[in-house]
């Protein structure tokens, strides 16, 4: 059954699909899928070219938009969109504390996570797209981790599609979490300086919140337990467009006095709880190392130990000093899952991810260097969260890919320039530029 109704300018459509968990064993259990059609209101009848867009994350629902913002807008001047929230998120039969003692225990939940990453999205949509289009190929639009979706898409059921777009997600072919890391910290510090330089008065304002922190047990209104490593954590919004700016508002109201002395204030701690809580988003945690494991090497919390190697990240050794604290980016680290309430019934799962050494290929190079499928992908300039020259080196690696390389947008360009975006990279695979 599916249910139609209308928003301004657009006509919305749910759709559910049942897929197998483990589409090697289309016989066994199975899980079901949602996704989201839109079409513009005066095109609702056309017969148009479908367009699935794939999410950032891991570990996200597609986008809830209203209307027709950003991107969509545009795509929608010549395609009909599926919004498909991947397996484990939103709708799709959801993936968090809640269901997943559902499995069993933490060894039948990480056997069961091992089934939410690029390689099973990607046999989702070409389990559905007949149902979709009638068997007409489409074309894939990856955000980000959709982008790495994308590329495992061009290696396995190129067949499927029309054209491919990519915006901010050109994985590495082969790249260990270890060595996605290693050139991660550099890349984060860099932002961290940009922001100090545009906001100076926030080197001050950052040092005394870890301080305090060093000094006092902080429990956020939802539970969550704010230790220094958590607060500079929140350096993930650097590498969006608007996250310097919105950096520095929450930190310039950190404090207030009180008869105990100065404390973290309610404003602050409620947007920190907001920002740092995984309570919609858990599968993000789970399985973020998970993305990069492609053969018998465990990521074994990479990101944490990668991060010794970077000991100028050290809060406490830089309050030794004068130097400013350094923010930290899109990392996962084992005592989020002792932070979070969100995560900490999932401890013992993710360690059971994180010493996997079961881990199969999700890209083939040399199906990829006999691509036929028009891509395209924008890559962001020192982009905070997926490496530039790791995107570049697979860039050069798929045949006819062409690349729109520019500093204009942060990683979030898809959203802050949708339209332009969107326009640059489906002239690309038409060879209009």
């Amino acid at each position: 059954m599916t249910l139609s109704y209308r928003q301004p300018g657009v006509v919305l459509t749910d759709r559910r699909f049942t897929v197998p968990l483990d589409h090697d064993d289309p016989a066994g259990e199975t899980i079901e899928l949602y996704a989201r059609e839109v079409v513009a209101s005066d095109k609702a009848h056309q017969g148009l070219p479908w367009l699935v867009y794939l999410q950032g994350g891991p570990g996200f629902g597609a986008n809830r938009f209203i209307g027709r913002p950003a991107w969509l807008g545009r795509a929608l001047k010549e395609f009909r969109v599926l919004l498909l929230d991947q397996r484990g998120t939103g709708h799709s039969t959801p993936a968090n504390r809640q269901t997943l003692p559902l499995r069993g225990g933490p060894a039948e939940q990480a056997d069961y996570l091992t089934h939410f990453r690029a390689d099973s999205i990607v046999r989702d949509c070409e389990a559905i797209r007949p149902q979709v289009t009638g068997g007409a190929k489409w074309t894939v639009l990856g955000q980000s981790f959709g982008g790495f979706c994308t590329v495992n898409y061009l290696s396995t059921a190129p067949e499927g599609l029309t054209a491919a777009l990519i915006t901010g997600g050109l994985p590495s072919l082969h790249a260990h979490a270890d060595d996605v890391y290693r050139a991660a910290y550099p890349r984060v510090e860099r932002k961290v300086a940009g922001h100090y330089a545009r906001y100076p008065q926030d080197v001050e304002r950052a040092r005394a919140i870890a301080d305090h922190l060093l000094h006092h047990e902080v429990t956020l209104p939802g539970g969550y337990h704010l230790t220094v490593e958590a607060f500079q954590s929140l350096g993930i919004l650097l590498g969006g467009s608007e996250g310097s700016h919105r950096l520095h508002f929450l930190l310039e109201h950190a404090f207030v006095p009180t008869p105990q002395g100065p404390a973290l204030s309610d404003a602050f701690q409620e947007e920190v709880q907001g920002l740092l809580s995984y309570a919609g988003h858990p599968l993000y945690a789970l399985v973020h190392e998970a993305i990069y494991a492609q053969d018998a090497r465990p990521t074994a919390w990479s990101a944490e130990r990668v991060r010794a190697e970077f000991p100028r990240f050290d809060a406490a050794k830089t309050l030794t000093g004068d130097g400013p604290l350094l923010f930290t980016g899109e990392t996962i680290h084992p005592w989020m899952f002792d932070c979070d309430p969100s995560l900490r019934p999932l401890r013992e799962t993710a360690d059971l991810l994180a010493a996997r050494t079961d881990w199969t290929p999700l890209y083939d190079a040399s199906r990829l260097a006999a691509n036929e499928v028009p891509v395209a992908a924008a890559v962001y300039h020192d982009d905070m969260y997926v490496d530039t020259a790791h995107s570049l080196e697979t860039a050069r690696a798929i045949r006819g890919l062409r690349t729109w390389v520019t500093d204009e947008f942060e990683h979030d360009g898809v959203r802050a320039g949708g339209p332009r975006v969107l326009d640059r990279l489906l002239a690309l695979v038409r060879d209009e530029v």
